[in-house]
């Protein structure tokens, strides 16, 4: 029978075990060792059945043993000792709070996923997982943080296998009451609700749970309240599911109601209000739109003059390479959800529309582009590795007509990843010894360093014996997990005998784990079965693959290739050699990343943005053998992996191009990879393969910190915005705002009408230097609007300049008799060889964060000046 009605039984814990609830309630526990420690040893046993999830343990102990724990000393001291040790995690000084008084007071920092933990399953890939991440590290850091994001009653889908290999998914339903979160309330009790104004008078409620991420609150809104309709109810039901108007919905309550839920959480809490706001990707854009809505209520500016104060302090993420991944919208349905009868009626749709629409060479007129927005609304923008940056800057470049791709105001941020979280405990005892345990916990949350040297003085035979014993977990990880899918594939236990072969300790292991997107290429390692076979079953130095990943439930092509890596690792000749783990999630990753010796990717350069995953497994000495891009472009040597090379030339046919990479990554595999593993030195160790993972955990440790990453995002991307936020005042704002609306409206009027060097020959000396001057038309602008510059730098056969330098150039006094202004200055010649240079007329205020905010540009006609340049020699 099934039952009307479903509610939690909490258990009335003894007072001496209270402060386990407040252990079990923040998260910290995901990533703190001594407090798992302390879970565990509450009841082994339920422990494990809870999927290591404190709530749901505590939730499902005995009285009986809650009593007898009660009254055990050690247990009560090891408890004390933890709960002491928590808040001073909470309420100590950390690294932000010894910085500059010059920091954001806050930061909130929205996305539409979070990976915290699988105990909190709301996420369904790198961008969650990269979310939660951000917030631990910023949570280590001091980082005053409050996290945005959307609660989903079934979280992302379960996935399973049919017997014949296809992708089947499950929406287990997400009772909040047994995850590790609290609804915001009220001071009478009442639960905290935002609302949003939808079309036809109606209302999207929402209420907001609170997650404890260490010291950073992360919020969840919830649609599923009762003063909602149906539909209403289902909004946040989950994660990328439903249509076009579904998804929308989504993106304003996590946009616009996330707006509204930091300002209720600051006035029930006395939280800082946030000086920044952060958008990871471009679902919550619409945070931009509440914000300006709010300037003009509260303080009375005009919508420019608000955009501009929104602007200051906004900073904008792009986590995709392509257009296809950013969200777009049919003009319509946006323009149906805004305006008098719907939400935020003080502002002109078509205002709104202007923000996202592709109004720009190549562009779908009819779109509404979130990302678009995103760029529009912040005035400070980053990538996420350097290689995604400059894909980034030339993707969105029509949004800068004039410029150069590398002039385009999009910097790049290189993602990291949160060492203690996916650090195995073994690898960090290792390091514990060698340091000890607070200097190898400073060093995996705070880094700052750029070398770990004392990786150096671990002896070889320590680093090969934790490295087999990795493996050797990872070995019966995959086979219990193997036997589990097999049952739910429909075999019966007699059937499954041949699993406790499946894979060898002692045999090179290979990892592939992510999302199974086409260009992700799961089925690469599939394109000569004949060369793979050889390297599973080779009699002196087999390999052995464990591969996981899911597709999106809407992505039968994805399924496909799943199906027929399945469908090949099913073959009982290389079965024991091969496997695919379904549901792939953080609890196998944890296990997966540390247990590989190479970790594998092999995506079509440059679509990969930059791809965390082989950080995690390189924090636990493995090695990558990948394609150069995202993060491994950008930092990887031949001391610690290999480069698969790459055949990305446009003319390249795509079927041709994946023959000749797989060829190449067979190449590697065969006579690099498995001889460097398997040969021995004089110790009977293979030492050259160690001291590849002595360099790995030496050289790129330092480097894959999400500590790392968050301190850029504070001193590069969070505090310029929080100055700029606080030079914002209405004042201020109104007059950059008009300042920008005169400039656009009399740019038509700026002309370079003359340039003239001292240059006497077509050649000159490297060092020399030449004398600028040049005339400029400025119309109804002066010379304080404007800078005029000269560009300088190579040129190709084209006269395209590459590498361009910039020096400004000074007026020289009075306009002339027709108004033209001069302009004169030095050019130095400092480098040999096809040397060329132009001028330039650029915007100029002293609130802008870039030349090219504006996206106006004034540049000489052809027949102005004496030609392309100077040849030097």
């Amino acid at each position: 029978m099934k039952a009307i009605r479903r509610f939690t039984v909490r258990p009335v814990l003894p007072e001496a075990l209270r402060p386990l609830s407040d252990l079990a309630r923040n998260l910290r526990w995901s990533w703190h060792a001594e407090t798992r420690d302390l879970f565990q040893s509450v009841d082994p046993e339920c422990w494990a059945a809870s999927g290591n999830d404190p709530v749901r343990l505590l939730g499902s102990v005995s009285p009986g043993r809650l009593a007898e724990l009660a009254q055990d000393h050690d247990f009560l001291r090891r408890l004390t000792a933890v709960a002491a040790d928590l808040d001073d995690y909470v309420t100590g000084e950390r690294w932000y709070q010894g910085e500059s008084a010059e920091l954001p007071a806050a930061v909130a920092y929205f996305s539409p996923e979070f990976g915290i933990t699988a105990a909190l399953p709301q996420y369904s890939g790198g961008l969650g997982i990269l979310a939660g991440d951000h917030l631990k590290a910023a949570s280590d850091l001091g980082v005053p943080l409050i996290g945005v994001g959307l609660l989903y009653r079934h979280g992302y889908f379960r996935q399973t296998l049919s017997r014949d290999g296809w992708q089947q998914e499950h929406y287990p339903v997400l009772d909040p009451n047994e995850l590790p979160v609290a609804l915001l309330k009220e001071p009478d009790g009442t639960p905290a609700q935002v609302s949003l104004a939808l079309p036809g008078s109606r209302q999207l409620h929402a209420r907001v749970w609170l997650a404890q991420v260490g010291r950073v609150p992360l919020l969840m809104l919830d649609s599923d309240v009762e003063e909602n309709d149906l539909g209403e109810r289902g909004v946040t039901d989950r994660l990328y599911g439903g249509g076009s108007e579904h998804r929308l919905l989504q993106e304003m309550l996590l946009g616009i109601g996330g707006v509204r839920a930091v300002r209720t959480y600051c006035r029930l809490t006395g939280h800082p209000e946030p000086e920044v706001f952060h958008t990871n990707e471009g679902h919550a854009g619409f945070l931009g739109l509440e914000r300006i809505a709010e300037l003009c209520d509260d303080d009375g500016l005009d919508f420019d003059a608000a955009l501009e104060a929104v602007r200051a302090g906004t900073v904008f993420t792009t986590h995709t390479p392509v257009p296809a991944g950013i969200d777009r919208f049919d003009r319509e349905l946006v323009a149906h959800h805004f305006g008098p009868d719907a939400e935020l009626p003080s502002i002109d749709v078509e205002r709104i529309l202007q923000l996202g629409m592709e109004t720009y060479p190549g562009g779908e007129p009819n779109l509404f582009n979130m990302a678009v927005m995103g760029l529009r609304l912040g005035q400070r923008a980053n990538g996420v590795s350097l290689l995604h940056g400059n894909v980034s800057r030339e993707m969105f470049s029509g949004l800068w007509p004039g410029f150069d791709p590398d002039e385009v105001p999009i910097t790049s941020v290189t993602n990291g990843v949160h060492a203690p979280t996916w650090v195995a405990p073994e690898v960090f005892r290792l390091g514990a010894r060698q340091i000890g345990g607070r200097r190898t916990e400073d060093a995996m949350t705070v880094g700052g360093s750029d070398r770990w040297d004392a990786v150096a003085e671990i002896p070889d035979q320590d680093i090969w014996e934790l490295r087999r014993n990795l493996r050797a977990q990872l070995v019966t990880e995959v086979r219990s997990r193997l036997r589990t899918s097999w049952r739910q594939r429909g075999a019966g236990t007699a059937e499954l005998g041949w699993i406790d072969g499946v894979l060898d300790p002692d045999v090179l292991t290979i990892g592939f784990a992510r999302r199974v997107p086409s260009y992700k290429r799961l089925t690469l390692m599939l394109r000569d079965r004949d060369r793979l076979m050889d390297l599973l079953l080779h009699p002196e130095r087999p390999i052995q693959i464990v591969v996981a990943g899911k597709a999106h439930p809407a992505d039968d092509g994805g399924k496909r290739l799943i199906q027929e890596l399945v469908r090949f690792a099913d073959d009982p000749r290389v079965r024991h050699r091969i496997v695919f783990l379904p549901d792939y999630g953080m609890a196998m990753a944890q296990k997966l990343y540390p247990g590989c010796d190479i970790w594998l990717n092999n995506p079509l350069r440059p679509l990969e943005a930059c791809g965390t995953s082989g950080m995690k497994a390189a924090l636990n000495g493995c090695l990558n053998l990948s394609v150069l891009d995202g993060w491994w472009d950008e930092w990887f040597q031949p001391d610690f992996g290999w480069a698969v090379p790459t055949a990305d030339g446009t003319g390249t046919d795509p079927d041709h191009r994946d023959a000749i990479e797989a060829a190449a990554l067979y190449d590697l595999l065969e006579q690099r990879v498995t001889p460097r593993f398997y040969e021995r030195g004089r110790g009977g160790l293979p030492d050259r393969w160690i001291e590849m993972v002595r360099q790995t955990l030496t050289l790129l440790g330092p480097k894959v910190l999400a500590g790392r990453m968050v301190r850029e995002y504070v001193e590069r991307l969070y505090t310029p915005a929080a100055h700029a936020h606080r030079a914002m005042t209405p004042d201020t704002a109104r007059e950059l705002a008009g300042w920008k609306a005169r400039v656009r409206s009399a740019w038509h009027g700026v002309t370079v009408d003359h340039v003239e060097t001292s240059a006497l020959t077509p050649t000159a000396e490297l060092g020399s230097t030449l004398g600028l001057r040049v005339r400029v038309g400025l119309g109804d602008l002066g010379p304080d609007d404007v800078e005029v510059q000269a560009v300088s730098g190579r040129v190709d056969s084209e006269d395209r300049i590459a590498d361009a330098s910039t020096v400004p150039l000074k007026s020289a006094g009075s306009p002339d008799a027709e108004g033209r202004w001069v302009y004169e200055g030095p050019l130095s010649l400092d480098r040999t060889g096809p040397y060329g240079y132009t001028v330039r007329v650029l915007p100029a205020h002293r609130l802008l964060a870039s030349g090219a905010e504006l996206g106006l540009v004034a540049v000489p006609s052809e027949d102005v000046g004496e030609g392309a340049g100077v040849l030097l020699r």
